[in-house]
């Protein structure tokens, strides 16, 4: 089973950009999401944003997340 997080994408810069969760930043590929713009949610798998996601649904993701893992909501 593979699972991917949502993140707001913070910069881009043609193929990288930086995504941020709870304060944590990561540089993730955004080559597989050619019209996502910094701002967006993106969802985040294996280092690759792999789709983008409005940001009800990011925030409902990440409740259900945080609840799976027993912590308080993420966002």
């Amino acid at each position: 089973m593979c699972l991917a997080v949502p993140m707001k994408l913070t910069t881009r810069d043609d193929l990288v950009g930086v995504a941020e969760i709870d304060g944590v930043k990561r540089e993730v590929s955004v080559m597989l999401v050619p019209d996502a713009r910094a701002g967006d949610w993106v969802l985040i798998h294996a280092g690759y944003a792999i789709g983008t996601v409005d940001e009800r649904e990011a925030r409902e993701t990440l409740a259900l997340l945080a609840e799976l893992a027993g912590g308080p909501e993420s966002g």
